[in-house]
């Protein structure tokens, strides 16, 4: 059964490879002059698409098509934004921004974003395909004494992402997204072991140091923009499942966090409403200004992976995004959330977040990219007073690569509660109450894309946690527990620079 659910989605991943490879046009996006801000022609019966994983156009270039211009006999391959056949490619989310500032929902990556996904041309319609899925065997608390927590298991945590978009008229543009999760086989509804992970339920338990696994259907959205001008654009994005304005790019997306198949200790913390049933979001561009609001359902998926839930529209989130550089993407975001936790429901959370993702390129396959995020969650019961005292996460994160091998790491420190970890905690009367805990994590790894085919990249790797827990921890998990993995991952190949 086991490695049924591995090659399961091992032979998906392989079938769309083969696929994508015989019928997509072989593409590129060129690195821009910075200094120029000519604008490439218009070829309005082609359409754009963007997506974060190609090697990046620079966005200070001006990417308005120009209408009324045939170049068919000429070369274009050296405008930003272009394909060898004159394609041009945007935002999803703007015509006059580059595709490769594409993040997870509506969020913003670094327009110097490295971009890894398949494209093809359908009529006016540019499809992008991209994803991940990593098989692995992972030991989470390695010599563990009887009784301390951790466990072991080979899975396959994965996701695959299919965006399609087209110009509408002279100013429109219009987006459909959908991404899938096979965790649901893979992992199994409890999903995978992760030391100090915390968040949402199991047949009526707490999912306490294991990470849940995805919906089946993770983001289903549409999206449309309308380019006032060059600087100004109003975009309205609504999901079922979508992702609405509170947070950074979901970690999954971020070129940062990609070669760690470990979610983030702080993903409750920063950006766990990457999946909500139920999502509208108004945003307004200006310039590398964006600022967006969203109402949404605050409840997190349920146990049950493979159907839709009930959409509620009962919670709301801001964000600004500022993007000063083309290494750059910084934003700040607040959030309401009601009742996020099932097992918790006349409970709500005030979350707030704040991250800064830099990246920057010197050639194909040869990259840093790295983040830093925040975020805090303020629990708040049905009559208005705080539960619990406010607590921090941080993560600091960074992936290095040079040509075929890379190196990266994480550093985590979040402070979690009793109640998160399964522990319960009694005061002088027998009553009970809430404590926080701090718990330091760090990661250092290694990886080498060992080959390259139908334009999927495989690569080995491994890594090594240790964690460093408050002491009142140390009888539930040890002075300083270690884990760590060796995985083959596969994803779709850089696209390259030219």
């Amino acid at each position: 059964m086991r490695s049924a659910r591995l090659l399961l989605p091992a032979l998906l991943l392989l079938s769309a490879t083969a696929q994508a490879q015989h019928d997509m046009h072989k593409m590129a996006t060129p690195a821009a002059d910075t200094a120029r801000a000519k604008k490439p022609a218009d070829h309005s019966q082609h359409v754009g698409h963007s997506m974060p994983g190609m090697a990046a156009p620079d966005t200070t270039r001006k990417t308005q098509p120009m209408p009324g211009l045939d170049h068919s006999g000429h070369d274009m391959s050296s405008m930003a934004g272009m394909d060898h056949g004159g394609m041009y490619m945007s935002h999803a989310y703007s015509r006059n921004l580059p595709m490769s500032r594409n993040g997870s929902g509506t969020a913003w990556n670094p327009d110097n974003t490295p971009m890894f996904m398949w494209m093809h041309h359908k009529g006016q319609w540019m499809i992008m395909n991209h994803g991940a899925l990593n098989l692995r065997y992972t030991n989470q608390n390695i010599g563990r004494s009887s009784g301390q927590r951790g466990g072991s298991t080979f899975d396959a945590p994965n996701w695959f992402m299919t965006m399609a978009q087209r110009n509408i008229g002279q100013k429109g543009l219009l987006n459909l997204t959908a991404m899938i999760s096979l965790d649901p086989l893979t992992e199994g509804g409890n999903g995978y072991p992760l030391l100090f992970q915390s968040g949402e339920a199991y047949k009526g338990r707490p999912l306490v140091d294991r990470q849940h696994p995805h919906d089946l259907f993770s983001a289903l959205s549409i999206g449309y923009t309308h380019a006032f001008t060059e600087d100004i654009d109003l975009t309205a994005y609504v999901g079922y499942p979508g992702e609405p304005a509170i947070g950074p790019v979901a970690f999954m997306h971020r070129i940062s966090s990609m070669p760690n198949p470990d979610a983030a200790l702080g993903h409750h913390w920063q950006d766990a409403t990457h999946i909500a049933f139920g999502v509208a979001t108004i945003g307004l561009r200006y310039k590398q200004f964006k600022l967006e609001g969203s109402n949404f359902t605050g409840r997190e998926p349920d146990e049950h992976r493979y159907g839709f839930d009930k959409p509620r529209a009962d919670s709301w989130a801001g964000r600004l995004n500022w993007n000063p550089t083309p290494a750059l993407a910084l934003q700040v975001s607040r959030a309401f959330i009601k009742s996020p936790e099932e097992l918790h429901l006349d409970e709500d959370v005030k979350r707030t977040t704040a991250s800064i993702i830099q990246s920057n390129q010197w050639g194909d396959y040869r990259y840093i990219t790295s983040a830093l995020v925040w975020g805090m969650n303020q629990h708040q019961e049905a009559d208005g007073h705080q539960h619990g005292k406010a607590s921090h996460s941080v993560l600091a994160e960074t992936n290095v690569q040079l040509g075929k091998p890379a190196v990266y790491g994480r550093y985590e420190f979040v402070q979690k509660s009793n109640e998160e970890l399964g522990i319960p905690l009694f005061g002088p009367a027998d009553e009970e109450v809430t404590a926080n805990y701090n718990v330091h994590g760090l990661t250092v790894g290694a990886n080498y894309r060992v080959a390259q085919v139908a334009n999927t990249d495989f690569t080995l790797g491994a890594q090594a946690t240790v964690y460093r827990p408050d002491s009142d921890l140390r009888y539930f998990y040890g002075r300083t527990p270690v884990s760590a993995q060796v995985y083959l991952r596969l994803n779709p190949s850089l696209m390259k620079r030219m």
